[in-house]
């Protein structure tokens, strides 16, 4: 059965089925035409020979006009009778008072001066226009014509009466039958020879075709001894070339590709650093022994499997996650005995076209690095809170000082203003070092509650649109929402993400000339929230992209100075926003300006359990 369907499926069968159907559909057509045609020729030729002959037309005028209507009659009977009228079955006369006049049938004479019953004469009597007709009856199919006899003396057009005319159509489409016959055994037996034909050249066509199926396949296994025959300099005979000089490089390149497998081996197994490979569907393919050793794993039990259980990270991360955000994760393996943090660092294998064929993970013992960060952040948190307490006493006397208690009234503000500043600024630094500090340890405290983000983002952008319509502001600029319709929803503290919203927001307008356009963005992607807030400002340098987020890292330190600036605001920022399940990144090109994104997952929310002060 899977043989006979097999020869269906054929490229063989399909040009024979090809060639036949275009055949068949010539015929069709061709045949169609013609006979329309025909049929419209003999129709003509037959309406013609039935014409009235123009003396028996003006015999009838005469006889019509005759004032002995009983003569008249004679005469008109004897006009039908002697008239050749061939193929004509019946003719009748009627004159201007719709009386019937003469008949030529025999059978039908008792009808001559009665009253005419037919509609088509009547017609044709009040309109004086020639009424033609075809009809059946009987399995017969008759032609009807009926004709005004008009006097055109002295210069008026008179209707003397109608002659009426039936006539059979049977020879004419018994003549149309005969050569449609012949048309259609022309027609079969021209199919049965270009069925044959077709055949013919199809197999001459199929044959190359099939030995270069059977090398293919023969290349597939992974033999390269086959030749295919080469049967000419056609297109067949270049692909048949091709083909051989196909399998003599695909054997080279495997040739070449087992050695670089065995030279990447060996790198791999002479790493300090652990790596591990995945395909496209995150899977592990490859991994080297010090991968092995950093995991305490065995290969076969870390080869075939997703590598987000490998690491443990099923319940952080999808595979997805990895893809469309490839970097750097801390994985704490540690214990009660020992302590073993590694450095993973993920990147995509792709192809020139973009297509991702899998990832690959390096791992780094990063151990050490991370007690001494940990220890520098104990430091930092100790230093600010000694530091906070004089800091908040000296910004109080300098308050006092700055209502009248200095002598020099002009010169001793400023200076004081000065060190106001610098105070509030330590303040500050403190704060965030003291928040970073909570953060790191874990003991920051958030009041998450599901906010309508579209409200809370409104929210945010008013309050710096009322900043730029006041008379003080020293910088004017335009805020551009582009904002979907959809009400989004998520978890978050709305204390702290306006806190990330205000740093961005604050940045943008920092560094974006005076009447700059700073775009605001909002929609919803693969079931997550998406903000965007791009600046036409200064930009960053692509390098200092991947340290943005890192604390007291500054693109310009002298630009970040002179715009109050502490080093501390993104880091914190993204420290609350994935704290909420969420990321943030930025794209940048120098001198052009800068955009922040910020993803969160999307909650789904049933709009009438909540009321329209709610957010």
């Amino acid at each position: 059965m899977k043989q006979k369907w097999k020869i269906f499926k054929s490229i063989h069968f399909k040009i024979a089925l090809v060639f036949v159907l275009m055949m068949l559909l010539t015929l069709e057509i061709v045949g169609t035409v013609f006979v329309r045609q025909l049929e419209y020729q003999n129709l003509t030729t037959f309406k013609d020979s039935i014409q009235l002959k123009p003396y028996v037309n003006t015999s009838l005028k005469k006889q019509l006009t005759n004032k002995n209507q009983i003569k008249a009659n004679k005469q008109i009977r004897t006009i039908l009778q002697d008239a050749d009228f061939s193929n004509v079955d019946e003719i009748t006369v009627v004159d201007a008072r719709d009386n019937i006049r003469g008949t030529s049938q025999t059978s039908e004479q008792y009808l001559v001066g009665q009253k005419n019953t037919d509609s088509d004469i009547k017609s044709a009597l009040y309109s004086g226009k020639t009424i033609e007709k075809n009809s059946s009856n009987n399995n017969s199919r008759y032609y009807t014509m009926v004709k005004p006899l008009i006097n055109s003396a002295k210069n008026q057009n008179n209707i003397e009466g109608v002659v009426y005319i039936r006539a059979n159509l049977r020879p004419v489409y018994q003549n149309i039958n005969r050569i449609t016959t012949i048309y259609l055994f022309a027609a079969v037996l021209s199919i049965i020879l270009g069925v044959i034909l077709t055949l013919v050249i199809s197999r001459a066509i199929t044959k190359p075709i099939d030995e270069l199926k059977k090398q293919t396949e023969q290349i597939a296994r992974g033999d390269y001894s086959g030749h295919v025959q080469v049967y000419g300099n056609d297109e067949l005979g270049q692909l048949a070339h091709a083909v051989n000089n196909l399998s003599v490089q695909v054997e080279e390149s495997q040739e070449s590709t087992e050695s670089e497998r065995r030279r990447l081996d060996s790198v791999l197994d002479n790493m300090t650093d652990g790596v591990m490979a995945t395909d496209r569907r995150g899977i592990v393919t490859i991994v080297n022994d010090e991968a092995l050793d950093l995991l305490n794993d065995e290969k076969d039990q870390v080869v075939g499997r997703p590598i987000l259980n490998v690491l443990n990270l099923q319940n952080k991360y999808t595979l997805k996650n990895l893809i469309d955000d490839p970097g750097q994760i801390i994985l704490d393996f540690s214990n009660d005995e020992h302590q073993l943090i590694l450095s993973t660092h993920f990147s995509l294998i792709q192809r020139k076209s973009g297509f991702i064929n899998g990832i690959v993970c390096v791992f780094h013992d990063v151990t050490a690095q991370q007690k001494i960060d940990a220890d520098r952040r104990q430091f930092v948190s100790n230093v600010s809170h000694e530091l906070r307490t004089p800091l908040t006493s000296v910004h109080s006397y300098i308050e006092a000082l700055l209502d009248g208690a200095w002598k020099d009234k002009k010169l001793a503000p400023k200076f004081l203003k000065v060190t106001q500043d610098e105070t509030n600024r330590m303040i500050r630094m403190i704060n965030d070092l003291l928040t970073l500090s909570r953060m790191d340890s874990g003991t920051q405290s958030y009041n998450t509650e599901l906010v309508n983000i579209n409200r809370l983002f409104n929210y945010v952008l008013d309050q710096f649109d009322m900043i730029v319509r006041s008379d003080d502001t020293k910088k004017t600029y335009k805020i551009k929402r582009d904002f979907t319709k959809q009400d989004l929803w998520t978890e978050i503290d709305t204390d702290r993400f306006t806190q990330v919203i205000d740093n961005i927001m604050n940045n943008a307008v920092k560094y974006s000339p005076d009447g700059g356009v700073i775009t605001c963005r909002l929609y919803e992607n693969h079931n997550r929230i998406v903000m965007s807030i791009s600046d036409q400002g200064l930009g960053m340098p692509k390098a200092a992209l991947k340290h943005i987020f890192d604390r007291f890292y500054r693109v310009d330190k002298a630009r970040a100075r002179a715009q109050g600036g502490s080093g501390l605001g993104l880091a914190i920022s993204k420290e609350i926003v994935e704290s909420f399940g969420g990321n943030i990144h930025v794209n940048s090109v120098e001198g052009k300006g800068s955009t922040f994104y910020i993803t969160l997952p999307c909650e789904t929310v049933e709009e009438d359990l909540w009321d329209d002060g709610e957010a």
